[in-house]
Protein backbone atom coordinates (compact mmCIF):
# COMPACT_ATOMS: atom_id res chain seq x y z
CA UNK A 1 0.00 0.00 0.00
CA UNK A 2 1.28 3.49 -0.86
CA UNK A 3 1.94 5.95 1.92
CA UNK A 4 -1.06 8.15 2.61
CA UNK A 5 0.07 11.70 1.91
CA UNK A 6 -1.41 14.63 3.80
CA UNK A 7 -2.33 18.13 2.66
CA UNK A 8 -4.03 21.22 3.98
CA UNK A 9 -7.22 22.15 2.08
CA UNK A 10 -7.81 25.84 2.66
CA UNK A 11 -10.97 27.89 1.98
CA UNK A 12 -9.58 31.29 0.97
CA UNK A 13 -12.11 33.27 2.98
CA UNK A 14 -11.90 35.95 5.70
CA UNK A 15 -8.77 35.14 7.79
CA UNK A 16 -7.37 33.20 4.82
CA UNK A 17 -8.19 35.84 2.18
CA UNK A 18 -4.67 37.33 2.33
CA UNK A 19 -2.26 35.48 -0.01
CA UNK A 20 0.69 36.42 2.22
CA UNK A 21 -0.97 34.66 5.16
CA UNK A 22 -1.69 31.59 3.05
CA UNK A 23 1.88 31.51 1.72
CA UNK A 24 3.24 31.59 5.28
CA UNK A 25 0.89 28.77 6.27
CA UNK A 26 2.12 26.68 3.33
CA UNK A 27 5.77 27.32 4.22
CA UNK A 28 5.09 26.31 7.83
CA UNK A 29 3.23 23.21 6.63
CA UNK A 30 6.18 22.18 4.49
CA UNK A 31 8.50 22.55 7.47
CA UNK A 32 6.10 20.51 9.64
CA UNK A 33 6.16 17.59 7.19
CA UNK A 34 2.94 18.08 5.24
CA UNK A 35 2.94 16.93 1.60
CA UNK A 36 0.59 19.42 -0.03
CA UNK A 37 -1.47 22.58 0.23
CA UNK A 38 -4.62 22.83 -1.87
CA UNK A 39 -7.06 25.74 -1.98
CA UNK A 40 -10.74 26.29 -2.71
CA UNK A 41 -11.50 28.13 -5.96
CA UNK A 42 -14.50 30.45 -5.59
CA UNK A 43 -15.53 33.99 -6.48
CA UNK A 44 -17.82 34.40 -3.49
CA UNK A 45 -19.43 32.51 -0.61
CA UNK A 46 -22.56 32.86 1.43
CA UNK A 47 -22.84 34.87 4.64
CA UNK A 48 -21.21 35.32 7.07
CA UNK A 49 -18.14 35.03 4.77
CA UNK A 50 -17.31 38.43 3.30
CA UNK A 51 -13.70 38.36 2.11
CA UNK A 52 -12.53 36.04 -0.69
CA UNK A 53 -9.07 35.65 -2.24
CA UNK A 54 -8.29 34.66 -5.81
CA UNK A 55 -7.08 31.07 -5.84
CA UNK A 56 -4.54 31.44 -8.66
CA UNK A 57 -2.79 34.42 -7.08
CA UNK A 58 -2.73 32.57 -3.75
CA UNK A 59 -1.26 29.49 -5.45
CA UNK A 60 1.49 31.60 -7.03
CA UNK A 61 2.33 32.91 -3.56
CA UNK A 62 2.40 29.33 -2.21
CA UNK A 63 4.65 28.22 -5.07
CA UNK A 64 7.23 30.90 -4.34
CA UNK A 65 7.16 30.28 -0.57
CA UNK A 66 7.70 26.49 -0.77
CA UNK A 67 10.00 23.99 -2.43
CA UNK A 68 8.39 20.57 -1.98
CA UNK A 69 4.61 20.83 -1.38
CA UNK A 70 2.12 19.77 -4.05
CA UNK A 71 -0.33 22.56 -4.68
CA UNK A 72 -3.36 23.38 -6.74
CA UNK A 73 -7.00 24.44 -6.86
CA UNK A 74 -9.29 21.81 -5.39
CA UNK A 75 -11.46 22.16 -7.31
CA UNK A 76 -11.81 24.61 -10.18
CA UNK A 77 -15.12 24.78 -12.02
CA UNK A 78 -13.65 24.92 -15.51
CA UNK A 79 -16.99 25.71 -17.14
CA UNK A 80 -16.75 29.28 -15.79
CA UNK A 81 -13.21 29.78 -17.08
CA UNK A 82 -11.80 30.22 -20.57
CA UNK A 83 -9.76 27.08 -21.30
CA UNK A 84 -7.09 28.95 -23.29
CA UNK A 85 -6.49 31.21 -20.29
CA UNK A 86 -6.37 28.20 -17.96
CA UNK A 87 -3.80 26.59 -20.29
CA UNK A 88 -1.53 29.60 -19.84
CA UNK A 89 -2.15 29.82 -16.10
CA UNK A 90 -1.48 26.16 -15.42
CA UNK A 91 1.70 25.97 -17.50
CA UNK A 92 3.06 29.13 -15.88
CA UNK A 93 2.18 27.97 -12.37
CA UNK A 94 3.68 24.52 -12.99
CA UNK A 95 6.92 26.16 -14.09
CA UNK A 96 6.89 28.58 -11.18
CA UNK A 97 6.54 25.63 -8.77
CA UNK A 98 9.08 23.41 -10.60
CA UNK A 99 6.42 20.87 -11.51
CA UNK A 100 4.32 20.69 -8.34
CA UNK A 101 0.89 21.66 -9.66
CA UNK A 102 -2.15 19.39 -9.51
CA UNK A 103 -5.31 20.68 -11.20
CA UNK A 104 -8.54 19.71 -9.46
CA UNK A 105 -11.61 20.09 -11.68
CA UNK A 106 -15.35 19.71 -11.30
CA UNK A 107 -18.74 20.98 -12.39
CA UNK A 108 -19.06 23.53 -9.60
CA UNK A 109 -22.39 24.45 -8.07
CA UNK A 110 -24.66 27.46 -7.77
CA UNK A 111 -26.17 26.44 -4.46
CA UNK A 112 -23.57 27.77 -2.02
CA UNK A 113 -23.34 31.39 -3.12
CA UNK A 114 -25.06 31.77 -6.50
CA UNK A 115 -21.67 32.50 -8.05
CA UNK A 116 -22.75 31.02 -11.40
CA UNK A 117 -26.12 32.71 -11.77
CA UNK A 118 -24.89 36.02 -10.34
CA UNK A 119 -22.20 36.25 -13.00
CA UNK A 120 -24.23 34.95 -15.95
CA UNK A 121 -22.49 31.57 -16.13
CA UNK A 122 -24.07 28.31 -17.26
CA UNK A 123 -26.22 26.79 -14.51
CA UNK A 124 -27.34 23.60 -16.32
CA UNK A 125 -25.31 20.67 -15.00
CA UNK A 126 -25.37 18.75 -18.27
CA UNK A 127 -24.04 21.68 -20.29
CA UNK A 128 -21.38 22.45 -17.68
CA UNK A 129 -20.30 18.82 -17.94
CA UNK A 130 -19.91 19.21 -21.70
CA UNK A 131 -17.94 22.43 -21.20
CA UNK A 132 -15.70 20.72 -18.65
CA UNK A 133 -14.90 17.86 -21.02
CA UNK A 134 -14.16 20.28 -23.88
CA UNK A 135 -11.90 22.29 -21.61
CA UNK A 136 -9.99 19.17 -20.57
CA UNK A 137 -9.43 18.24 -24.22
CA UNK A 138 -8.08 21.73 -24.94
CA UNK A 139 -5.78 21.64 -21.91
CA UNK A 140 -4.32 18.26 -22.86
CA UNK A 141 -3.64 19.51 -26.39
CA UNK A 142 -2.16 22.78 -25.12
CA UNK A 143 0.17 21.05 -22.65
CA UNK A 144 1.54 18.87 -25.49
CA UNK A 145 3.29 21.88 -26.97
CA UNK A 146 1.82 21.27 -30.41
CA UNK A 147 -0.71 23.38 -32.32
CA UNK A 148 -4.21 23.26 -30.86
CA UNK A 149 -7.10 22.95 -33.32
CA UNK A 150 -10.40 22.79 -31.48
CA UNK A 151 -13.84 23.72 -32.74
CA UNK A 152 -16.46 22.49 -30.31
CA UNK A 153 -19.94 23.41 -29.26
CA UNK A 154 -18.68 25.72 -26.54
CA UNK A 155 -15.07 26.71 -27.34
CA UNK A 156 -12.83 27.48 -30.29
CA UNK A 157 -9.03 27.46 -30.30
CA UNK A 158 -7.83 27.93 -33.87
CA UNK A 159 -4.23 26.88 -34.52
CA UNK A 160 -2.62 28.20 -31.32
CA UNK A 161 0.54 26.82 -29.72
CA UNK A 162 0.96 27.15 -25.97
CA UNK A 163 4.63 27.44 -25.06
CA UNK A 164 6.42 27.02 -22.77
CA UNK A 165 5.02 23.64 -21.78
CA UNK A 166 4.46 22.65 -18.16
CA UNK A 167 7.42 21.03 -16.40
CA UNK A 168 5.40 17.84 -15.81
CA UNK A 169 4.97 15.51 -18.77
CA UNK A 170 2.78 14.85 -20.59
CA UNK A 171 1.05 17.63 -18.64
CA UNK A 172 -0.27 18.76 -15.29
CA UNK A 173 -1.95 15.92 -13.33
CA UNK A 174 -5.73 16.38 -13.23
CA UNK A 175 -8.01 15.11 -10.47
CA UNK A 176 -11.75 15.13 -11.13
CA UNK A 177 -14.28 15.71 -8.36
CA UNK A 178 -17.60 13.94 -8.14
CA UNK A 179 -20.11 12.26 -5.90
CA UNK A 180 -19.02 8.64 -5.33
CA UNK A 181 -22.29 7.11 -6.61
CA UNK A 182 -22.52 9.17 -9.81
CA UNK A 183 -21.43 7.32 -12.92
CA UNK A 184 -20.42 10.23 -15.19
CA UNK A 185 -17.89 11.85 -12.81
CA UNK A 186 -16.28 8.49 -12.13
CA UNK A 187 -16.01 7.77 -15.85
CA UNK A 188 -14.44 11.22 -16.34
CA UNK A 189 -12.05 10.65 -13.45
CA UNK A 190 -11.00 7.27 -14.84
CA UNK A 191 -9.64 9.02 -17.95
CA UNK A 192 -7.58 11.40 -15.83
CA UNK A 193 -4.97 11.17 -13.06
CA UNK A 194 -7.03 11.13 -9.90
CA UNK A 195 -10.44 11.22 -8.22
CA UNK A 196 -11.62 13.59 -5.49
CA UNK A 197 -14.89 12.27 -4.04
CA UNK A 198 -17.10 14.93 -2.47
CA UNK A 199 -19.62 14.45 0.34
CA UNK A 200 -17.97 11.19 1.31
CA UNK A 201 -19.68 9.77 4.39
CA UNK A 202 -18.10 6.34 4.88
CA UNK A 203 -15.02 4.35 3.75
CA UNK A 204 -17.31 1.80 2.09
CA UNK A 205 -18.43 4.49 -0.37
CA UNK A 206 -14.82 5.10 -1.26
CA UNK A 207 -14.09 1.39 -1.67
CA UNK A 208 -17.01 1.08 -4.10
CA UNK A 209 -15.79 4.06 -6.14
CA UNK A 210 -12.24 2.72 -6.20
CA UNK A 211 -13.58 -0.62 -7.42
CA UNK A 212 -15.41 1.10 -10.29
CA UNK A 213 -12.31 3.14 -11.18
CA UNK A 214 -10.11 0.06 -11.11
CA UNK A 215 -12.44 -1.71 -13.52
CA UNK A 216 -12.65 1.28 -15.86
CA UNK A 217 -8.85 1.65 -15.82
CA UNK A 218 -8.37 -2.11 -16.46
CA UNK A 219 -6.55 -2.50 -13.16
CA UNK A 220 -3.93 0.20 -13.77
CA UNK A 221 -3.97 2.14 -10.49
CA UNK A 222 -0.26 2.26 -9.61
CA UNK A 223 0.16 5.95 -10.43
CA UNK A 224 -3.44 6.99 -9.81
CA UNK A 225 -4.43 9.25 -6.91
CA UNK A 226 -7.53 9.14 -4.72
CA UNK A 227 -7.87 12.19 -2.48
CA UNK A 228 -10.33 12.33 0.42
CA UNK A 229 -11.16 15.38 2.52
CA UNK A 230 -11.53 14.63 6.22
CA UNK A 231 -12.07 16.96 9.18
CA UNK A 232 -9.17 17.09 11.64
CA UNK A 233 -9.46 14.26 14.17
CA UNK A 234 -11.08 11.74 11.79
CA UNK A 235 -8.99 8.56 11.49
CA UNK A 236 -7.79 8.34 7.87
CA UNK A 237 -6.66 4.71 8.10
CA UNK A 238 -10.00 3.14 7.00
CA UNK A 239 -9.95 5.43 3.95
CA UNK A 240 -6.36 4.45 3.19
CA UNK A 241 -7.42 0.80 3.39
CA UNK A 242 -10.22 1.61 0.91
CA UNK A 243 -7.73 3.04 -1.57
CA UNK A 244 -7.09 6.69 -0.66
CA UNK A 245 -3.61 8.03 -1.50
CA UNK A 246 -4.14 11.58 -0.16
CA UNK A 247 -5.85 12.90 2.96
CA UNK A 248 -6.87 16.57 2.76
CA UNK A 249 -7.41 18.25 6.14
CA UNK A 250 -10.84 19.85 5.80
CA UNK A 251 -11.79 23.22 7.31
CA UNK A 252 -15.13 25.01 7.48
CA UNK A 253 -15.59 28.19 5.38
CA UNK A 254 -14.56 31.17 7.48
CA UNK A 255 -12.26 29.09 9.72
CA UNK A 256 -10.09 31.22 12.01
CA UNK A 257 -6.39 31.42 11.33
CA UNK A 258 -5.42 30.12 14.77
CA UNK A 259 -7.48 26.95 14.19
CA UNK A 260 -5.61 26.22 10.96
CA UNK A 261 -2.29 26.88 12.66
CA UNK A 262 -3.22 24.44 15.40
CA UNK A 263 -3.89 21.63 12.91
CA UNK A 264 -0.75 22.53 10.99
CA UNK A 265 1.43 22.38 14.11
CA UNK A 266 -0.05 19.04 15.16
CA UNK A 267 1.42 17.67 11.94
CA UNK A 268 0.14 15.38 9.21
CA UNK A 269 0.26 12.26 11.39
CA UNK A 270 -2.44 13.72 13.65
Amino acid sequence: MNRLRSALWLPLFDDLADPRVVARLAADAEEAGWDGCFVWDHLCWREPVRQVADSWIALAAIATATERLRLGPMVSALARRRPAKVARETATLDRLSDGRLTLGVGLGSDRFAGELSKTGEEVDDRRRGQMLDESLAILAAAWSGGPVHHRGEHYTVDDMTFLPRPVQRPGVPVWAAGFPGNVKPIRRAARLDGFFPVNLEHPDQLAEAVGALTELRHGEMSSYDIAVSLPPGVDPEPYAQAGATWRLAEFEPGVRLDAVRGVLRDGPAA
